[in-house]
């Protein structure tokens, strides 16, 4: 007698529970014309100065960011700025929009938010979104009405930001060190596990704790302003 072996049960998402997903996936590719490559956030500076030289150094000078900067002010600026969104409230787009650009701290990091929101609104644009009337220009902003138009539910959303964050960094970190692929995925690999706590941090902080200072990145940007030779932009 032949033995019948159990097929077990596939079971298929439908389209509708994927969709979001993809679109997720789409705006936090790296490929995504934005410009994200072409800025290391002081990162070129730190290197150069001597102030990181090997994996652990990347990945600490990482992990100082992600449970800082990223965890207590731009995931809970994402947070309102999707939640504003979702509500239709122009109003609010427009002064966390200009919160966001308030909190970078020089001239590299204003630069930069400007120029990835333009691209970012004009690429959102051209996929036929119906026009945004708060006429928001920061990469967040851009961000958040993306996930909204498509349905990415906030945490979602949270997760996806900062993994490209982390992804954007740790690839400039494996040009500018220089690093190993293997090494970078590492780091990912290791840093990705607590993205999630990152999220949580985020969520749990009310409008008048936002915010973080970080003095050896501003100090880092600054002086990648006037760096003499350098592979990112200023």
């Amino acid at each position: 007698m032949v033995a019948v072996t159990h097929i077990p049960t596939i079971t298929i998402m439908s389209i509708n529970s994927v969709q979001p997903l993809l679109k997720l996936l789409q705006i936090t590719s790296p490929s995504l014309p934005v410009g994200a490559f072409s800025f290391s956030q002081g990162l070129e500076w730190a290197v150069e100065a001597g102030w990181l030289s090997d994996k652990d150094d990347l990945q600490q000078w990482l992990q100082e960011q992600l449970d800082g900067t990223m965890a207590q002010q731009e995931l809970p600026l994402l947070i309102r700025l999707y939640n504003a969104y979702q509500l239709g409230d122009i109003a609010s787009i427009r002064l966390w929009d200009q919160t966001v650009i308030a909190m970078r701290e020089t001239s590299e990091l204003r630069n930069e938010e400007h120029h990835r929101g333009r691209a970012l609104t004009t690429l959102i644009n051209n996929l036929g979104f119906k026009p945004d009337e708060s006429n928001a220009l920061s990469q967040l902003s851009g961000f958040a009405r993306y996930c909204v138009h498509e349905q990415v539910s906030l945490q979602h959303g949270l997760h996806g930001y900062a993994y490209s964050w982390l992804d954007n960094q740790v690839t400039a970190g494996i040009k500018l060190v220089p690093l190993g692929q293997s090494q970078g995925q590492s780091i990912l690999y290791q840093l990705g596990d607590d993205i999630q706590h990152a999220v949580e941090v985020a969520l749990s902080i009310p409008n008048d704790e936002i915010g973080y200072a970080s003095p050896g990145l501003a100090m880092a940007s600054s002086f990648h302003e006037v760096q003499y030779c350098r592979l990112f932009r200023s």
